[in-house]
């Protein structure tokens, strides 16, 4: 046979078992492969539209490698042995087995490139049904200046330290631990949280991935920023930047603060009126009331905990001002039930808005080219078994 016609043969016969072997999973999947998102790591770096051509790339030069080997270059190393006469070699019948010589060749090609597809990793991202949820938007601004260093009564067991030795709560302790709380109780609410003390920062802005948000708070610890002063009305302006584009009808803001604002450069009474434009109802609780209060300062020559009496001015009447210009209200809590008490009677009568929720996952597709893959190398581990058996 012509070597070209018998490579044209070749080249046909692989393309056909590959399309045989995309049939299944185009049965089983037809509508998800027309969307399907190929992650394989050595393909993320590539857009999205640039993928499949370098697939097929990799898949052609790969695969006509392979055939190549299997089927046209196999004929060089055949084992040859030298006879005197091959006369009755000739004269004798060849068998159709002959004409499937190519066959594993095309078999095993088109296996892989039904591989190199299930490596690219195919997902296709599915959809649950739309649900409508009810909830607001919020954002917790957090005092994080050095005041917060402050000991508070919690009525409950004290934390235990990295040393063994239990160590009575601060004020950011208990504030983290009742937001912690919160923030479990709020399922349906998209919650922000804003941190300050001499300036402002955004941990989170609002969102329903509560679990990202419990883990960005649980983090939070006196000196990650400058403590150094109470900057309140930067704080509200920055969490009325992100409540700004909010679609919710209902945005609220809680502030947590235990002094008097010191820091800055946006009045506390300025934040508010930008607040009270942009329908933003703060809601201020003032941790503590000003009297004298316990700060650990370092340990004795016993290991011990010792404490000072520190005083930390405060401002309630800025922090009605604040709430009552915006519709909002104030508290003030001096342990940590008060401050329970003060978070959860903030939002149970509030209005709720009702936000789309949408569900989805991804589901690997590579299965489903497996499968197929599998079946043509064991129909090629067949036809060496049973058709085209060599000898030597």
């Amino acid at each position: 046979m012509n070597r070209l016609v018998r490579a044209a043969i070749v080249a046909s016969g692989t393309i056909g078992f590959f399309v045989a072997g995309l049939l299944y999973p185009a049965i089983a999947r037809g509508d998800a492969w027309a969307t399907a998102i190929w992650t394989a790591p050595a393909l993320t770096w590539l857009p999205d539209s640039a993928r499949l051509p370098a697939l097929g790339a990799v898949i052609l030069a790969l695969v006509s490698v392979v055939v190549w080997r299997m089927t046209l270059a196999a004929d060089a190393r055949t084992p040859r042995l030298r006879l005197s006469t091959i006369a009755p070699l000739i004269t004798g019948p060849r068998g159709l087995r002959t004409h499937f010589r190519d066959v594993p060749g095309m078999l095993r090609g088109g296996a892989i490139a039904l591989c190199i597809l299930a490596l690219a990793r195919p997902q296709n991202v599915l959809r649950g049904e739309d649900a409508d949820e009810q909830g607001i938007d919020i954002v917790v601004v957090l005092d994080l200046s050095g005041s917060m260093k402050a000991l508070m009564d919690t009525g409950t067991t004290p934390l235990r330290s990295q040393t063994g030795q239990q160590r009575r709560l601060t004020r950011l302790d208990t504030a983290k631990e009742v937001i912690l709380d919160f923030i479990s109780r709020r399922k349906t609410d998209r919650i922000g949280v804003v941190v300050f003390g001499r300036a402002a920062y955004i941990l989170s802005p609002p969102t329903l991935d509560k679990s990202l948000l419990a883990s960005l708070v649980g983090k939070m610890e006196l000196g990650v920023i400058d403590g150094n002063g109470t900057a309140i009305g930067d704080a509200v302006g920055t969490a009325v930047a992100r409540l700004r584009r909010s679609n919710a009808r209902s945005k609220v803001m809680i502030l947590l603060t235990d002094g008097d604002s010191n820091a800055g450069t946006i009045a506390p009474d300025y934040a508010a009126h930008l607040a009270q434009t942009q329908a933003v109802k703060i809601y201020t609780v003032q941790i503590g009331n000003g009297d004298e209060v316990d700060v650990q300062d370092g340990f004795d020559l016993f290991g011990q905990p010792r404490f000072v009496r520190e005083h930390f001015p405060v401002n309630p009447q800025l922090l009605e001002r604040m709430a009552t210009s915006t519709g909002g209200d104030s508290f003030v809590a001096t342990d940590r039930k008060g401050l329970e008490q003060s978070m959860h009677r903030i939002l149970d009568s509030l209005e709720k808005t009702r936000f789309e929720a949408q569900a989805a996952t991804m589901e690997d597709l590579f299965p489903l080219l497996v499968v197929p893959a599998a079946v043509l190398l064991a129909l090629e581990a067949l036809v060496r078994i049973a058709i085209v058996r060599r000898f030597p």
